[in-house]
C-alpha cells in the first residue's frame, strides 16, 4: 500500500523560505515559541490550526499575511 506524502500549507511553503532566509531551523523557531519542532511541522502541514502560534511565526519571520 502505497502512502500520500504530506503537502505543505501555502503558510507552510512561506516559513520554510523565510526561516531559509534567515538561516534558522524549526527547531530553532520552535525553542523561540516555547512548543516542540513536531508541533511546528503539524502546523506547517496543516494537520494543527496552530492559531496563536501561527500569529506569533508569523511576526517572529516578518510573514505579513497570515492565511
Amino acid at each position: 500500500m502505497e502512502r500520500n506524502p504530506a503537502k505543505l500549507t501555502a503558510f507552510g511553503r512561506e516559513v520554510k523560505k523565510r526561516l531559509i532566509d534567515k538561516d534558522m531551523t524549526q527547531a530553532e523557531l520552535a525553542d523561540l515559541l516555547g512548543c516542540s519542532r513536531q508541533y511546528i511541522n503539524n502546523i506547517l502541514y496543516g494537520r494543527k490550526d496552530g492559531g496563536e502560534y501561527r500569529k506569533r511565526i508569523a511576526k517572529i519571520l516578518g510573514i505579513k499575511k497570515v492565511a
